[in-house]
């Protein structure tokens, strides 16, 4: 199984090595996952996985080996086990004596004695004849020698979270009420500012009284609506996979951007745009707005960001059906460019340092479509954006 796991890897271009294995095999062998799926899907990754890049490969491969095996173990975590199979098993591994001790029990006793157990142990156990736990000889517990044990875990399966990991992937919203790091990063945005004075007149217009009173001869006061950013943003951050490594930098951002812009909306996306974006990551497969709406409902005066790394395949940006969510009927590059046809002014922002960008075909590949137009989430950077955004 774990060799099929290395190959099939290797076969999906996951950069993994003999050597990396042969550690995977050595951790295993030091009980470092215990008998936990999630703690084994954490393990493989830490140990597998040099790049973050290919972790939505890794993902994707994990929960195609390992397909099923979340289930079985939460069927036998409830106890589903056909006691054919144990009789099998007894004959298989145990001494005549001790066939006839568990045959006298009886299935009924087995499982009433298993509740009793369970009330009464309240830690993990390992060794031993009476308490659940492993690598004893109690009938009930896991890598013990009872036939008729069954494999007990807690009230909830330990193990959901880790699908949610590999198969799903659900991803955190960004927090826009991170304290910022860098103060720069407000500065800097502050370059992208157009002043206008729009709604009700709440504001005394010092200049315009102070003239109208001279001309008229009497108090002639005047009000003029409070001057305001008139700038509109719309901003696509990409979430999860191999953006987790750059979440702090990204949410800094997120912060001051939402602080400077009074008319801004954003959206998600997971690696390249596609025909639809979400709004909250926990409804991201449920609760998606089709990109066509988006381009619908907000004017061309928009001003559009981009923050990614561009770090993915370059089939999922060039090939109908490479994204590795779902089956994508036009290329995300499509979906890019209908973006840039109706809004001139759009930028990508990467958090990837620039020395590292003609490393990745696919940074190179969006940098191209973007005319040049990606910037680094640097000071430097975010004012260069700024500026290409206000020409």
């Amino acid at each position: 199984m774990f060799l099929q796991f290395f190959t099939s890897l290797r076969d999906a271009q996951v950069p993994v090595t003999l050597r990396e294995y042969l550690t995977l095999m050595e951790a295993l062998d030091a009980d470092l996952a215990g008998y936990s799926i999630e703690h084994f899907y954490y393990l493989s990754r830490a140990t597998l996985v040099k790049d973050e890049r290919n972790l939505d490969k890794f993902d994707r491969v994990f929960g195609t080996v390992f397909k099923g095996l979340e289930n079985l173990l939460e069927a036998m975590e409830k106890s589903e086990i056909p006691a054919e199979w144990l009789k099998k098993l007894a004959e298989k591994y145990l001494s005549e004596e001790e066939k006839k001790q568990i045959e006298s029990m009886g299935w009924d006793k087995l499982m009433e004695t298993l509740r009793e157990r369970l009330k009464e142990q309240k830690e993990r156990h390992q060794g031993g004849n009476k308490w659940i736990g492993t690598a004893g000889t109690s009938p009930f517990g896991a890598y013990g020698y009872n036939p008729e044990g069954v494999r007990i875990g807690q009230d909830q399966s330990r193990h959901r979270r880790a699908v949610k990991v590999w198969d799903r992937r659900e991803f955190k919203d960004l927090d826009g009420n991170v304290e910022l790091g860098i103060r720069n990063i407000k500065v800097a945005l502050r370059r992208l500012r157009k002043f206008a004075r729009t709604g009700a007149p709440d504001e005394l217009d010092l200049d315009t009284t102070i003239r109208e009173t001279a001309n008229h001869g009497y108090l002639d006061v005047h009000m003029r609506p409070e001057r305001r950013n008139a700038v509109k943003v719309l901003v696509f951050f990409d979430i999860g996979g191999s953006m987790d490594a750059h979440v702090a930098q990204v949410e800094e951002l997120f912060s001051a951007a939402k602080s400077e812009f009074k008319h801004m909306e954003y959206f998600y996306f997971h690696n390249c745009l596609y025909e639809g974006v979400w709004k909250q990551n926990k409804r991201r497969f449920s609760d998606r707005m089709p990109t066509w709406d988006v381009l619908h409902k907000f004017p061309h005066d928009y001003k559009v960001v981009f923050v990614g790394d561009a770090s993915m395949s370059p089939y999922e940006i060039m090939v109908p059906g490479g994204s590795v969510e779902h089956v994508n009927e036009e290329a995300g590059a499509v979906w890019l460019q209908r973006v840039l046809h109706t809004y001139p002014h759009a930028v990508w922002l990467n958090p990837v340092a620039q020395r590292h960008w003609d490393y990745s075909e696919s940074t190179i590949m969006i940098r191209r479509l973007f005319s040049g137009r990606m910037y680094p989430i640097t000071i430097e950077g975010l004012e260069s954006a700024m500026r290409e955004l206000v020409r």
